[in-house]
């Protein structure tokens, strides 16, 4: 059993939480709201973490506003991580990361390969292309991985195509599934059973435990849907 309570750190300007999760995880939250701003900085804090290889710490997992630090006791106390993780907090305005990039990902939209597209479109008053020139039309900030190995939370979705869940989840979703639930957007990396309404498919592998990383792109990165004909699916699938 999981169990939470809180510690609260100065940061500049800012004040965030620390949630104590057991003996062996710690949470840093760094507000109660989802924003592109927000995950930036949870973004920003665990790579600098990561980069001062600090001994003890076994893993950081970046979420939409917080950030998990699963740490060993044996080796790091828990006053003298929060004391390390605090002195970078102070310093996140200085600290320089790569600039995010922008991946591309081809989609081919509606029939078979997105068998909600239809239902998207009637209960917004769009056409099924208008759907798709809207989700296409913008890029996507992933704010986290979360639900299945490789699957992004999508940031900034246009609130003219929000969509509610299936109210019985499917069994079985194919992998690269582009879909929607409410006012978000992600992609199935892997098949599983799922209840967003599917819009499209992607023939491009999003998790593959093989490479490293085995995901092509990481949390604070971009996605561009770009749709495709059903033959540019097969040939790109069958490369």
């Amino acid at each position: 059993m999981i169990i939470f309570f809180t510690i609260f750190k100065k940061m500049p300007e800012k004040e965030i939480k620390n949630l104590i999760a057991g003996d062996r995880a710690v949470f840093i939250e760094f507000a109660n709201k989802i924003s592109p701003e927000v995950n930036r900085k949870v973004h920003v804090m665990a790579s600098a973490i990561e980069r001062r290889k600090i001994e003890g710490i076994i893993e950081v997992v970046p979420t939409y506003r917080s950030l998990c630090i699963y740490y060993d006791p044996l080796i790091i106390g828990l006053e003298e991580l929060l004391e390390k993780v605090d002195k970078i907090g102070n310093t996140l305005g200085e600290i320089k990361v790569p600039s995010p990039k922008v991946f591309e990902i081809p989609v081919v939209y509606g029939g078979e390969y997105g068998p909600d597209l239809d239902f998207v479109a009637k209960h917004n008053n769009l056409s099924p292309q208008e759907v798709i020139k809207i989700h296409s039309g913008k890029n996507y900030l992933v704010y986290m991985f979360g639900f299945s190995p490789g699957f992004p939370y999508l940031g900034g979705m246009d609130e003219r195509i929000a969509t509610p869940r299936l109210k019985t989840p499917r069994v079985k979703v194919p992998a690269g599934s582009v879909a929607v639930a409410g006012g978000q957007t992600g992609i199935y990396s892997v098949e599983t059973s799922g209840g967003w309404r599917i819009i499209g498919r992607t023939p491009v592998k999003l998790f593959n435990p093989d490479k490293d990383p085995p995901v092509p792109f990481l949390p604070g990165d971009y996605l561009k849907f770009v749709p495709i004909s059903e033959e540019e699916y097969l040939r790109l699938k069958d490369k």
